[in-house]
Parts: structure tokens; C-alpha cells; sequence
């Protein structure tokens, strides 16, 4: 496989990843904005990942914004994890585009 080559697949991966970094933000969101029940496996790993993909700049509890009242953790993780979600894609296709030949 020629350097091309492997730089086109990382490239790839990295973009993969990202995405999925995004998603999981993306998705988590709106588990609070359904106010999908947290007890769920499903809610809660989906949950957990994106405060593991957050970095903690964008974590609803502590984030680049907080909201204060009524829905607050609704608008608090809408905010934030839609920021780091878009942050996710952002990063991801400038990575795509340094590494892809």
C-alpha cells in the first residue's frame, strides 16, 4: 500500500471517529430534551459517552453556557452538546483535509 494510500484510510478513520463523537453528543441531547427516563441502559450509555466525549468544555453541568430556571438541564445540554457536537465535525473535517494527500 503506497503512503497515499494510508494517509487516504486515516483520514477516513479519523473523520469516522469524529463523527461518531458528534453523534453521541447530538443524541445524548436529545435524551434530555424527550426527557427520556435515565434508568434506561440505552439512555444512560448513550449519556455517559457523550460526557466522556464533551472534553468538559462542553459538559451541560459546567459548560460554556449555563442556563439558570425552569429546563435548565434541557437548555444546559442542548447548548453545550450541540456546540461540541458541531465542535466534533469542525475538527473532524479539518483533520480529514491535513491528512488526506
Amino acid at each position: 500500500m503506497s503512503v497515499g494510500g494510508v494517509r487516504r484510510y486515516a483520514a477516513q478513520a479519523v473523520w469516522f471517529i469524529c463523527v461518531v463523537f458528534a453523534l453521541f453528543l447530538a443524541v445524548g441531547a436529545l435524551t434530555y430534551a424527550l426527557n427520556a427516563n435515565p434508568d434506561n441502559g440505552l439512555v444512560d450509555f448513550v449519556r455517559t459517552w457523550a460526557n466522556r466525549v464533551d472534553l468538559g468544555v462542553f459538559s451541560p453541568v459546567n459548560g460554556i453556557k449555563e442556563f439558570t430556571g425552569e429546563h435548565a438541564d434541557v437548555k444546559n445540554a442542548l447548548f453545550n452538546w450541540g456546540l461540541g457536537s458541531v465542535f466534533w465535525l469542525v475538527l473532524g473535517r479539518i483533520l480529514d483535509r491535513v491528512l488526506r494527500p
